[in-house]
C-alpha cells in the first residue's frame, strides 16, 4: 500500500495527451511549443512530488517490523528496540517524551547512525537533569541505528549520543507508526493515507505523535528546541502555555494518563484528525490544543483562559512567561550578546525557554559566547554543551 499516492495513472496519462490535443487548436507553432514546455513542467512537478512522497512514506515503511533486514551503514550498528516492547517502558503520567522524525537516509538507502544535533541533545539533557525521578523518551519515527562503544570498529564516535546516555533515566526507542496508533481513535485515519500527503510531513508527524504519545501515557510532550530551566516533576499535570494572545502552544504539553488529562488527550487526538490540513503548517499542531482548550474553556479568550482557571476544569494555560517568554519574533534574542542581560531577565521565571529552531538553526554559536542561549546550554546541559566542540 503506498498510501502517498495522490495522482492516478488515468490523470497522467491524460496530462501527457494534452500537448497532443492542445496542438489541434493552436496552429501557432510559438504558442505549441510554449503549452508543450509549461505541460511537461507541470508532470515534471507532479512526477517530483509523487516522489518525494513516495520516497518518504516509504522511509517511514522500512522502519515498520523491517529495520532489522535493511542494510546497515556500519557494522558495529543495532536498530534501536521498540517502545511498545523494551524494557523499561515509559511509567504513566511520570515520562518526559521528544520525538525525532526526520527518517534519515543515505543516497543508497542504507539507514543512518542515530543522529542528535547539539542541541536537541541539549534539550533531552536539561530534561534529564532537572528531572531525575522522571524517565526521558526519545522516540525515533524512522529506521534508527545506534553505534555500538565497543564494537571492533568505533570509526564513528557519538559524543553528544553519549552524553545524553550518561543519565540512567534517558531511554532511546523507535517506534512503529502504524502499531503505535493500534487500538487509539486515530487508528484507521492513519491507514488512508492522509498524513503522508502532507506538504510538512516531518511536522506533520511530530504533531500527530505528541497527542498519540500523550494519549497512550500520559505525561509531559516537550519540543527538540527547548531547555529546561527547573524541576517540572512537581506541577500537576494538564497544563499547556500561551505563545501569544491568539494561540496556545503544542511544544510543552503536559497531561496526566487518566481520568480528565486522558479526556483531553482523546479530544486532542479526534481534533487533529477531523481538523487535518495537509497544507497547513501551524493547523494540526498549536491549532489542535488552541481548538480543544476553546472547547474546554468555553472561550476563545487566551487572557480569559489564565485569569479564570475555574472555567477551564482542572487545565492550566500557563502565561507566555512559562515556556514563551521570548516570542519567535525576537527569537535573535537568545543568541545577541548584547541582548544577554534583557534575556535572562525576561525568562526569569520560565520553567522552559524556546529557542524557535525553525529561524534559529543555523546560527551557530562558539563555545564561551556570551549569549543567553550558551549561558542557558552550559548551565542547564553541560554534558551536551561540552561534546559538541567549538561550536553549539
Amino acid at each position: 500500500m503506498i498510501a502517498a499516492v495522490n495522482v492516478s495513472v488515468p490523470a497522467l496519462v491524460m496530462l501527457l495527451r494534452l500537448p497532443i490535443l492542445a496542438a489541434r487548436f493552436l496552429h501557432n507553432g510559438r504558442l505549441r511549443l510554449l503549452f508543450g514546455i509549461l505541460i511537461l513542467v507541470l508532470v515534471g512537478s507532479i512526477a517530483y512530488t509523487y516522489t518525494w512522497q513516495n520516497d518518504n512514506y516509504l522511509c517511514f515503511m522500512e522502519g515498520q517490523g523491517m529495520a532489522t533486514q535493511a542494510p546497515v551503514a556500519d557494522a558495529d550498528a543495532t536498530p534501536l528496540e521498540d517502545v511498545l516492547l523494551a524494557e523499561p517502558k515509559p511509567t504513566p503520567g511520570r515520562s518526559i517524551f521528544f520525538h525525532e522524525t526526520s527518517c534519515h537516509q543515505t543516497e543508497n538507502k542504507q539507514f543512518e547512525k542515530l543522529k542528535l544535533t547539539a542541541r536537541q541533545a541539549c534539550a533531552i539533557e536539561s530534561a534529564a537533569l532537572h528531572n531525575p525521578n522522571f524517565k526521558v523518551f526519545v522516540l525515533f519515527a524512522g529506521p534508527t541505528y545506534r553505534i555500538s562503544t565497543v564494537g571492533r570498529n568505533n570509526s564513528h564516535p557519538q559524543p553528544l549520543v553519549d552524553a545524553i546516555l550518561s543519565y540512567s533515566n534517558v531511554h532511546l526507542r523507535r517506534l512503529n507508526l502504524w502499531s503505535y496508533a493500534a487500538g487509539t481513535p486515530i487508528e484507521e485515519w492513519l491507514k488512508d493515507g492522509r498524513l503522508f500527503r502532507s506538504s510538512y510531513l516531518f511536522s506533520h508527524i511530530s504533531d500527530f505523535l505528541r497527542y498519540l504519545t500523550l494519549y497512550r501515557y500520559g505525561g509531559l510532550y516537550l519540543d527538540m528546541d527547548v531547555v529546561v530551566l527547573r524541576n517540572m516533576e512537581e506541577v500537576p499535570p494538564n497544563y499547556t502555555g500561551a505563545e501569544s494572545n491568539t494561540h496556545l502552544a503544542a511544544g510543552v504539553i503536559s497531561l496526566a494518563a487518566t481520568g480528565f488529562g486522558h479526556e483531553i488527550a482523546e479530544s486532542c487526538l479526534r481534533d487533529f484528525q477531523y481538523n487535518f490540513n495537509g497544507r497547513d503548517w501551524g493547523n494540526n499542531g498549536p491549532g489542535v490544543i488552541t481548538r480543544v482548550a476553546q472547547k474546554i474553556c468555553g472561550t476563545k479568550d487566551i487572557a480569559v483562559m489564565q485569569e479564570d482557571p475555574k472555567r477551564c476544569l482542572g487545565f492550566k494555560v500557563f502565561g507566555r512567561g512559562a515556556f514563551y517568554a521570548v516570542p519567535w519574533k525576537k527569537w535573535r534574542d537568545f543568541f545577541e550578546p548584547e541582548k544577554l542581560e534583557e534575556t535572562l531577565a525576561r525568562c526569569k521565571d520560565s520553567y522552559v525557554v524556546h529557542v524557535w529552531n525553525k529561524h534559529s538553526s543555523s546560527l551557530l554559536i562558539k563555545q564561551g559566547s556570551k549569549s543567553a542561549y550558551a549561558k542557558y546550554a552550559e548551565q542547564n546541559c553541560p554534558r551536551a554543551y561540552k561534546a559538541a566542540g567549538e561550536y553549539f
